[in-house]
């Protein structure tokens, strides 16, 4: 469209600004609580994105070539649930009206799979941006790989609205230099300037030069002056669009909590405006004597007809699927197998690899030997490390780099940005048609647990591959020596946890990756372990999917000693039984997932780990927390109850206590 194009707003298009507004604080009125501020001065800039240029259709909200709309300011909820409410999503005033409340489809801050158009869960500040550049890389991987000449199945763009607090957050950073380095041009933020954050004018903490800084990134900069302004906020989005290289930030200078007696000031951002505040907010928008939530005729219809305007776009775009079918029909059919999520037919034992009984091997080495032989067999699966490919073993050979040259790279270079990392691959999971993976080392999980934690809260496919698992990281000591770290993760509701003790259990715990809805950590071991090979421990080759199962039993009836380990620590508890007089009384049971074990029937739990037999040995190098539940009131637990220390993997386990001759001894102080 021409500049003279974006002008044609007239006061419908003003009511309908109005509308957004007036809703928005209504809602957060009726909840006594919520963020007005933002919805009030920043729904022109919605309204524009929304009515012009978003390529959406309610009636097929999960059309695979939509454009993405991001709330990364998500404490604005209100704001969107209005529009999703007049642009025909199924909201209802009822909906509306019941923000923030128990149960409803508008919570505080927006869900992912709670409310239909919502894109990506957001809140906390500075996730929905990375989630964006992950969105972006999707569509121009999937463009790639399946787009052919007359058939541009993937051909859409990533909007989103940030805040002043979203590019404060670190996270935001990360993912702005990596989009600017990826040159994703179809990536298009727009930045409400408010100036305002909840102790004070940003001039207290946040006197940087955005514009200067972004422009650094490589990003394209574009400057509205009042963003009231629908037509100058029109032609930026425009002036976006037509950049070829570089992402675009449009920093619209707006005023927060707009028309209402709190304007410009740091209460408007999360206070309630006040039945006197509202009315006179309703007064200065032309709502006086209007009833709560009001919504005039002529707005519900232009509402409603942007909504639909896009719809016979999506009917062609079906059209063309089935063209593409007929014409690309091994494509066609893979690419209707990754967007319903599912994976290909006989993947497990396609994949399946065998590893000699006398090599010694890693489980990080082991887990990129199966992503290897899956990524063969799996399209979808892509990924890569914060700048530790190597040292993961994340690396699919032959898949090449992903780079604005070779977009359909199977291996993301994510660099130095754990927390990035993470968001972006939950923005790769909500797109759709993919299996993405991250890798750091697990004492780094930290950097990237606030996306960890979302991927459970959306329940996305996010494989977590996390190498480096214990104090035998070794000389790099304690700042890299994980303790805390898996009993942390193991905190996270929906996610599986899984440290496998060997190659095989690193097979199975990959497989049950894969079939999982939600995410899951691959806990792996820098140093060789011991391979359990099926021919000496024929419970290998099922046990492991079970998340718990009897390794090693006891010769006779029943044990009479129970030693449960996970990792490293499983062919440690069966050195230290080589040659111990009491071994024949002793059941070693192998725990690589609490999570899927846990899911097992209670006769099955019952059946590995024996309600009435109390003397156990839980051991794990790591905190102790939450072993009690294993170990029993009567047990005993050999963890780490400190840091670690620098020195050689051997040295820091032997003073530890994580010993063959150590582990014998507390065997046979609870046999006594």
């Amino acid at each position: 469209m021409s500049a003279s194009a974006a002008a044609t707003f007239n006061r419908k298009d003003q009511a309908s600004v109005s509308t957004l507004r007036i809703l928005s604080a209504e809602m957060v009125e009726s909840a006594k609580s919520g963020h007005p501020g933002l919805p009030l001065g920043a729904a022109p800039l919605a309204y524009v994105l929304w009515t012009r240029f978003l390529k959406h259709d309610p009636e097929a909200p999960l059309w695979p070539d939509r454009d993405r709309f991001v709330l990364s300011a998500g404490h604005g909820s209100a704001l969107i649930y209005a529009w999703l409410h007049l642009a025909g999503y199924g909201l209802s005033l009822d909906d509306l009206k019941a923000f923030r409340q128990p149960h409803s489809r508008t919570p505080g801050h927006p869900e992912h799979g709670l409310t239909v158009g919502v894109e990506a869960t957001t809140g906390p500040l500075g996730q929905g941006f990375a989630m964006g550049v992950g969105m972006a890389l999707a569509e121009r991987s999937l463009a790639a790989r399946y787009n052919r000449p007359g058939f541009a199945l993937f051909d859409h763009w990533t909007y989103a609205l940030v805040s002043d607090g979203d590019l404060m957050e670190g996270v935001a950073a990360e993912a702005a230099s990596l989009a600017g380095a990826q040159q994703l041009h179809k990536l298009v933020y727009v930045y409400d300037d408010n100036r305002i954050t909840i102790e004070g004018g940003t001039e207290l903490t946040f006197t940087e030069d955005v514009r200067a800084r972004f422009t650094s990134y490589g990003w394209q900069v574009i400057t509205v002056a009042d963003g009231e302004d629908l037509v100058a906020v029109h032609q930026a989005v425009e002036n976006a669009r037509a950049e070829l290289e570089r992402p675009s930030l449009i920093v619209a200078r707006t005023r927060l909590g707009a028309g209402s007696p709190k304007e410009g000031r740091p209460e408007a951002h999360g206070e309630p405006l006040g039945p006197e505040g509202l009315e006179a907010t309703k007064a200065h928008y032309g709502f006086e004597g209007k009833p709560p939530f009001f919504v005039d005729d002529r707005v519900a219809a232009n509402f409603l007809e942007r909504g639909a305007q896009h719809r016979e776009d999506r009917k062609r775009w079906e059209t063309l699927l089935a063209e593409y079918a007929s014409k690309y029909p091994d494509e066609h059919a893979e690419l209707e197998r990754r967007l319903a999520g599912t994976l290909p037919e006989g993947l497990a034992a396609k994949a399946r690899l065998e590893f000699p009984a006398d090599k010694p091997v890693a489980t990080r080495a082991a887990g990129g030997a199966v992503i290897n032989a899956v990524a063969k067999e799996l399209p979808d699966l892509l990924g890569g490390s914060a700048d530790l490919g190597p040292s993961n073993k994340t690396q699919v050979s032959g898949g090449g780099s992903m780079l604005p040259l070779n977009p359909a790279g199977r291996n993301i270079h994510f660099g130095v940005r754990e927390s990035a990392m993470g968001a972006i691959a939950n923005g790769l999971a909500l797109s759709g048609g993919f299996v993405p993976y991250c890798g750091t080392f697990l004492v780094f999980s930290d950097y990237l647990r606030p996306a960890l934690r979302l991927s459970a809260l959306m329940g996305l496919k996010v494989v977590y591959v996390l190498t480096h698992d214990s104090v035998g990281v070794g000389e790099d000591g304690p700042t890299h020596q994980p303790v805390e770290h898996l009993a942390a993760l193991r905190a996270v509701p929906g996610l599986l946890v899984m440290r496998p003790a060997d190659a095989y259990e690193t097979q199975a715990m990959w497989n049950a990756a894969l079939a999982h809805p939600g995410p899951s950590v691959l806990a792996l071991s820098r140093q060789n372990l011991p391979v359990l090979h099926p021919s000496v421990y024929p419970a290998v080759a099922d046990g492991p999917a079970r998340g718990g199962y009897v390794l090693r039993d006891a010769e006779g009836a029943k044990p009479e000693a129970l030693v449960i380990a996970t990792g490293s620590e499983v062919p440690l508890a069966l050195k230290a039984l080589e040659g111990a007089p009491f071994a024949s009384k002793v059941r070693v049971v192998s725990l690589p997932c609490w999570e899927l074990f846990e899911s097992q029937t209670p006769e099955y739990r019952a059946s590995v780990i024996p309600p009435g037999l109390t003397r156990r040995l839980a051991v794990e190098a790591g905190s102790p927390l939450g072993w009690e539940r294993y170990a029993g009131d009567r047990g005993r637990i050999l963890a780490v109850r400190g840091f670690g220390f620098s020195g050689p993997a051997e040295s820091v386990f032997r003073e530890l206590g994580f010993t063959p001759e150590n582990v014998r001894s507390l065997i046979e102080g609870i046999l006594a």
